[in-house]
């Protein structure tokens, strides 16, 4: 289901990043460019980062919410989407992390 989900929404970010920005805060986002959804995965992420030291769950299941669908615009924005991503993990999934970040070199 959750992969559905991320598909669902990764579909919605196409079609929406050529709406009209003055309709759509995905279109308004990539009409900004770049750095406007940089910033907003930044401050999606310092948020998820406060929201998780308060230790309220319900907090940082919203914020994290927040940072994953910005971090999914951002992912659009380069033409990528979230099995791009989830290969990615599959490919590291049995690997140590020392494994893994050896590997990169």
């Amino acid at each position: 289901m959750s992969h559905d989900i991320l598909e669902q929404l990764a579909q919605t970010l196409e079609e929406r990043k050529k709406a009209d920005p003055e309709t759509s805060y995905v279109a308004k986002l990539h009409q900004k460019g770049q750095d406007t959804i940089l910033k907003k995965v930044g401050e999606e992420a310092t948020e998820a980062i406060i929201a998780s030291k308060g230790g309220k769950k319900e907090e940082i299941i919203y914020e994290t919410a927040d940072l994953w669908f910005h971090s999914m615009v951002m992912l659009s924005y380069h033409d990528l989407g979230p099995d791009d991503i989830l290969n990615e993990l599959a490919r590291r999934f049995g690997l140590s992390g020392l494994e893994e970040k050896a590997g990169r070199k």
